[in-house]
């Protein structure tokens, strides 16, 4: 275990460590805090599966995340008289592949004057571009208290590692401006998301889109199935592994096209249902008896999360039925309040998603670049802002003024920014 240096001088009774893994912490006490009323106190999501230790220990147990893949775990915990304030999951970088939040831009910016970008401090969950509590409070600790401990533990840790940065990516948005008041610089990107407003049934959905899209969407459905393809939905001991070497070959059948290397091994699936299978949905198609294509989705207490694709047959349509319509069904039959289905996709907006605001939050050490930084991100805040006004009158539903009949119920121009890095879905 690491100490890091002594806390900053307005939270003198605190102690900093920084935890080169998840074994240094059991999960009873990691838990505690990710799922505290603290900590989910700004959300809606009584339980966020990826914030748990075990989702995050199957990552570094599976080797997917180490120093060896440029993700070194050095989580930070905050203590005050031996007692746990609150966590924080970081890892120091020495790349910025498989973070969805793109810097690739400023780390190019800084090299060209001399500066080192990496390494550099990412509070994130790896691989996952899912909105999620990253500051985790211990139950009965001030949330204000603990966050400013752990924020100067991250402060000293980037100091201590001679990293150029701290990124808090995918944040919720009370998080967001807890770290604004602490002088982290504040970054805005966008999603698709849908939405559930109580629908009874996948065809309760249609009705409240115009009729040209409706009848869009069904053809695409009865398009996708039209070669004898049939779709399951697998949780808990249903998947077998047996099931993890199907989806496995599409995973990787994904990650060896234009998407970008495959971040997850093989070992990963295996850990993720060994120790959290009711959390894990398989959506798989099955031709001829046959599996060719799946997709990975984590379940929440009200949300859904849509994670990777892959398929070893292509079919018109198909990624749409098992990405974003048998996820539309599922939640409807769980009583889900939304899906999150991946990173980027204007696609998406068509099929029922709707454009929301992601937040990130960024503390550069070095003040000139923090100033060129922080007027980039001035005037990407309010492209974001406008964009997503835009798109957000683009979506498939019926305008309020139409008459039907009753029924039931990517940022600024950032001239570095990559193609989307990985096969999610």
């Amino acid at each position: 275990m690491k100490q890091a240096p002594g806390p900053a001088p307005e939270t003198p009774s605190l102690t900093v460590r920084a935890m080169t893994g998840l074994k240094e912490i059991g999960a009873a006490a990691w838990d505690a805090c990710a799922f505290s009323p603290e900590t989910l106190a700004a959300g809606d999501e009584t339980h966020n599966p990826f914030v748990s230790h075990a989702f995050l220990s199957a990552l570094e147990e599976s080797g997917c995340v180490s120093r060896k893949t440029g993700w070194l775990p050095l989580h930070i915990a905050v203590e005050r008289d031996g007692t746990l304030l609150g966590v924080a999951p970081c890892y120091l970088k020495s790349h910025s592949q498989g973070e969805y939040v793109f810097d690739h831009g400023w780390a190019d910016a800084y090299e060209r004057v001399g500066g080192s970008y990496y390494p550099k401090l990412q509070v994130s969950v790896p691989f996952t571009p899912v909105t999620g509590p990253r500051f985790l409070i211990a139950p009965g600790a001030d949330p204000d208290e603990a966050t400013a401990g752990l924020v100067a533990g991250l402060r000293a840790l980037r100091g201590e590692t001679k990293a150029s940065s701290i990124h808090v990516t995918f944040m919720r948005e009370a998080e967001w401006d807890r770290a604004g008041a602490a002088g982290f610089l504040q970054r805005t990107d966008q999603q698709f998301h849908w939405e559930n407003a109580g629908y009874a049934s996948f065809e309760n959905f249609l009705e409240a889109l115009a009729s040209r899209k409706r009848k869009n969407i069904r053809k695409e459905r009865r398009d996708a199935l039209a070669p004898g393809i049939t779709v399951e939905h697998l949780t808990g001991a249903d998947i077998t592994e047996a099931h993890w070497d199907a989806f496995y070959a599409f995973y990787m059948d994904t990650g060896a096209r234009k998407w970008g290397r495959p971040y997850l091994n093989r070992r990963f699936f295996s850990l993720l249902s060994e120790r959290m299978a009711d959390r894990v949905l398989l959506i798989m198609a099955r031709r001829d008896g046959a599996y060719i294509a799946g997709a990975i989705n984590l379940i929440g207490d009200t949300a859904l999360y849509g994670r990777n694709w892959g398929c070893i047959e292509d079919h018109p349509f198909l990624h749409f039925e098992i990405c974003y319509y048998q996820a539309i069904d599922f939640a409807i039959a769980r009583g889900l309040k939304r899906v999150e289905a991946g990173a980027q996709g204007e696609h998406k907006l068509a099929r029922g998603y709707k454009p929301v605001l992601m937040h990130s939050a960024h503390d550069i050490a070095d003040p000139a670049f923090r100033r060129a930084v922080a007027d980039y991100l001035q005037r990407e805040r309010a492209h974001v802002a406008e964009a997503v006004d835009v798109l957000d009158t683009l979506t498939p539903f019926r305008r309020t003024d139409e008459v039907h009949a009753p029924g039931a119920c990517d940022g600024a121009a950032d001239p570095a920014r990559p193609a989307p890095e990985s096969p999610s879905t």
